[in-house]
């Protein structure tokens, strides 16, 4: 999947959704994905993943998406 799918995607969840997607080991379907959001503000970490792979998941059905490490912060996090 191409970086702007997965924001497309993430940000019909969550529409001020900042993604950034790195490609893991070479391949399109081993992913990283940060995403900061003001939608993760008072959630924890577990849920503000759930959203992530929920917002995700018609790509994780269908194989486009078979590897995600997930990092997530909001607009307040300094660091992410």
């Amino acid at each position: 999947m191409t970086e702007t799918m997965i924001s497309a995607m993430l940000r019909e969840t969550m529409p001020d959704a900042e993604v950034q997607v790195y490609g893991l080991g070479g391949t399109t379907d081993h992913l990283e994905v940060f995403v900061r959001s003001k939608a993760f503000v008072g959630v924890s970490p577990l849920d503000r993943h759930r959203m992530v792979e929920k917002a995700l998941a018609p790509g994780r059905a269908d194989g486009r998406i078979h590897a995600l490490q997930i990092r997530t912060a909001t607009p307040e996090d300094t660091h992410g």
